[in-house]
C-alpha cells in the first residue's frame, strides 16, 4: 500500500464523516464538502492502486526480460556447441570418403538404388 492509497482512503472516510455530520446538523455546506472529499479520496485511492499495479507489472516485466536473456544466452551457446560438433563430424566423414573411394562409391550407389526403389510408382 502506498501513500496515495492511505491518504485517499483517509480523505474518503473524512468525507463520509462530514456528510453524516452535515446531515445530522441539517447544513448543506458540510454535506457538499463531505461529498467532494469522498469523491476526491476515492480518486486518490484509485490512482494509488493503479500506481501500485503498474509498479508490480514493471517488476514482473523486468524479471521476464532477465529470464529471456538467460535462456537466449543458453540457446546461443548450445547452438555454437552443436555447430562445432556438426562441423567436426562432417570433416571426419569427408576425410573418410576421400581416403576410401571404393567404399564411398558403393555406399552412394546403394543409397541411390534404395531411393529409386522407394520412390518408384506402383504400376
Amino acid at each position: 500500500m502506498n501513500r496515495d492509497q492511505v491518504e485517499g482512503g483517509l480523505r474518503h472516510l473524512k468525507g463520509r464523516g462530514q456528510t453524516a455530520l452535515g446531515a445530522v446538523a441539517g447544513r448543506a455546506r458540510p454535506q457538499a464538502e463531505g461529498a467532494l472529499n469522498q469523491v476526491l479520496g476515492g480518486a486518490q485511492y484509485a490512482y494509488g492502486r493503479g500506481r501500485q499495479v503498474a509498479e508490480g507489472l514493471s517488476q514482473d516485466g523486468a524479471a521476464l526480460a532477465g529470464e529471456i536473456e538467460t535462456r537466449g544466452r543458453h540457446a546461443y551457446e548450445r547452438g555454437r556447441e552443436v555447430y562445432g560438433e556438426a562441423r567436426y563430424r562432417g570433416r571426419q566423414a569427408l576425410r573418410r570418403a576421400e581416403s576410401h573411394p571404393t567404399e564411398t562409391l558403393v555406399a552412394v550407389a546403394g543409397l541411390a538404388f534404395a531411393a529409386g526403389w522407394l520412390l518408384k510408382g506402383r504400376r
